[in-house]
């Protein structure tokens, strides 16, 4: 059985396989700097903070409408931002499919293994070893 501690580094080294810790890095970087040209080109937007808060609204596509881009500079960036985050939310939820996948790979290697395990020391199995490899056998039957 997979410790927390093995689960949490198999999740990190799928990030990193697939690249997606920089991709995930980049965006927030993308993210955080997107939001000076909104607060500094948009009109109705007066603070940084407000600016954060449009760039979450549109990259989850929420919307709420209390903050709107009027300027070409603030669509165009809201834009890019939106399908950057379209992108990283795909890449995200590849990466952890791909987690889950090989976390199932890796139970049913090591459930095997251990069945092999149990044939090639048969004779020193006891009674109930040899009624549960019977039951397993029975179960791969169907």
């Amino acid at each position: 059985m997979l410790k927390n501690k093995q689960k949490r580094r198999m999740l990190k080294k799928a990030f990193k396989t697939a690249g997606a810790d920089k991709i995930i890095g980049a965006y927030i970087i993308w993210f955080l700097l997107s939001a000076v040209p909104i607060w500094i080109f948009e009109p109705g937007i007066k603070s940084y903070r407000d600016a954060l808060w449009f760039c979450f609204a549109s990259a989850t596509s929420i919307g709420y409408g209390d903050l709107v881009a009027t300027g070409i500079v603030g669509r165009i960036i809201i834009v890019v931002l939106t399908v950057y985050s379209i992108g990283v939310i795909a890449i995200f939820t590849a990466v952890i499919t791909s987690f889950f996948t090989d976390l199932a790979r890796f139970r049913a290697d090591e459930s095997v293994r251990k069945f092999v395990d149990d044939l090639e020391r048969l004779p020193e199995l006891s009674k109930e070893e040899l009624e549960a490899l019977s039951q397993k056998v029975k179960k791969m039957r169907e």
